[in-house]
C-alpha cells in the first residue's frame, strides 16, 4: 500500500519516519489562511482536510494530512510574518499556558477520517533579552506560534500535558489510531 504524507513539514516528515515504514511526501499548496473569527479547532481541521484532498493519489493509497496551531486567549498565533510578530507572540506567551491543536485527516479512497488534538504548554517566563536572542536565531518564523518545542525554543517550555508529537506537528498515536479506522494497520507487517 502507498502511504502519502501530505506536508512540506521536514518535522512532520522526521516524525512519521519513526514509525519505520515507507512513505512518500507531497507538499500541498494551499491557503492557510484562518478565516476571520475562524475556531482555532476547526480550523486545523478544515486545512489539514483541504491539505489531505489537494493531493493525488490512487484510491488505495492513504494520505495523511496535518495542521497545527497555537491558541492563547482564544487567538490563533499561525506562523509570524517577521521578527516583529514573533515577539510579539513570544511577548504574549511568557509565563503562561498555551493550546496546540493538530488536525490530522486522512482519506483512502472516498473514505475520511479526521480529528483534533490539544495539547497545554506551559512557558517560563521570558525576559526582552531572551525573545530578542531567540527571535535572532531565525526559528520562529517558519513555527506556529512562533517556537519549535525540538529546537531552541524548548528551553522556554517548562510543562507539557498531553502529546508531545501533537506539539512538534504530528501526534502519532492519532496518526495509528485514523489509519485503522481507514482499515490500515501502519504498525503491522502486513498493511
Amino acid at each position: 500500500m502507498n502511504v502519502i504524507l501530505a506536508s512540506g513539514s521536514p518535522r512532520r516528515h522526521e516524525l512519521l519516519g519513526q514509525l519505520g515504514f515507507p512513505f512518500m511526501i507531497t507538499a500541498p499548496d494551499i491557503d492557510e489562511t484562518p478565516r476571520p473569527g475562524e475556531n482555532p479547532v476547526h480550523y486545523v481541521r478544515r486545512v489539514a482536510l483541504a491539505k489531505a484532498l489537494a493531493v493525488e493519489a490512487t484510491d488505495d493509497a492513504l494520505v495523511i494530512a496535518a495542521d497545527t496551531t497555537v491558541e492563547i486567549d482564544g487567538e490563533i498565533l499561525a506562523k509570524p510574518y517577521d521578527a516583529d510578530e514573533a515577539t510579539r507572540m513570544l511577548a504574549q506567551l511568557s509565563g503562561r499556558t498555551h493550546r496546540v491543536h493538530t488536525g490530522v485527516a486522512m482519506r483512502r479512497g472516498d473514505d475520511r477520517a479526521s480529528e483534533v488534538v490539544t495539547s497545554l504548554v506551559t512557558f517560563t517566563t521570558l525576559t526582552p533579552e531572551m525573545i530578542e536572542w531567540y527571535v535572532a536565531t531565525g526559528e520562529p518564523i517558519d513555527k506556529a506560534g512562533a517556537y519549535a518545542i525540538q529546537g531552541a525554543g524548548g528551553a522556554f517550555v517548562s510543562r507539557v500535558a498531553g502529546s508531545a508529537s501533537n506539539v512538534v506537528g504530528l501526534p502519532l498515536h492519532l496518526v495509528v489510531a485514523l489509519a485503522q479506522r481507514l482499515g490500515v494497520g501502519l504498525l503491522s507487517s502486513g498493511r
